[in-house]
């Protein structure tokens, strides 16, 4: 049996040690002991850009959001569904997030944090949507494990009432909303409506054709 290697570890906001780990090839991040995403199974990151790219993909100067950087594919996914003219915003709350793609992550999703359209903020992407940034196109949100599966408490502000209509408000009329889930929650579907988001959700899966299935919940505001 192949080692588990750690390779570099943080904290959250809350306390929790995050590790980021390498077995038999593949890198993990875990917090708390639990697995938080691996390099095997990332096809569910890249239906994601795929759904919130679709309608933009030749647009110019196109505005794209993306909550959580993780480990740089769901960037990557949407940095070549876009215009070598497009804005892609990144918001990752951990600044050793940011270190671990610029390092040991950076190869896996072929160095996105190079590319000259991405912005990277470090911090808060709730406090980012409340400063009223200039509108997106399309926003996707892959900072959690679903919107009852939180990474840290803080969180939790984003996906009520008051979160979700940041959210929207930071959306150009037409515009998407993406929200990555490893789990269904369906009053979620409920709440992106009350927000004035036209819901829907796309089941799809950890591995391209296998593995687990993941949710996405999509909102569109209103035109």
């Amino acid at each position: 049996m192949r080692p588990t290697r750690e390779i570099a570890r943080t904290t959250t906001p809350d306390g929790e040690t995050l590790t980021l780990l390498e077995h038999a090839g593949d890198h993990i991040v875990r917090v708390g002991g639990i697995t938080l995403m691996s390099s095997s199974a990332h096809h569910s990151e890249e239906h994601m850009a795929e759904i919130a790219c679709e309608s933009i993909a030749e647009q110019s100067r196109a505005r794209v959001l993306v909550g959580g950087l993780g480990m740089g594919y769901t960037l990557r996914a949407v940095l070549d569904r876009v215009a070598s003219d497009a804005c892609v915003v990144t918001a990752e709350l951990l600044p050793a997030i940011v270190e671990w793609n610029r390092g040991p992550l950076a190869p896996l999703a072929g160095h996105p944090l190079d590319d000259a359209r991405v912005q990277i903020e470090v911090g808060d992407v709730v406090r980012h949507l409340g400063s009223r940034p200039t509108p997106y196109d399309a926003i996707l949100l892959d900072i959690d494990n679903g919107p009852e599966a939180l990474t840290t408490d803080g969180n939790e502000r984003l996906y009520g009432g008051r979160g979700l209509a940041r959210v929207r408000d930071a959306l150009v009329p037409g515009g998407i909303v993406v929200v990555w889930s490893a789990f269904e929650c369906p009053p979620f579907k409920d709440r992106l409506r009350r927000a004035q988001l036209e819901p829907r959700a796309v089941r799809t899966r950890a591995r391209r054709n296998k593995g687990a299935r993941h949710t996405l919940y999509v909102g569109r505001r209103q035109p």
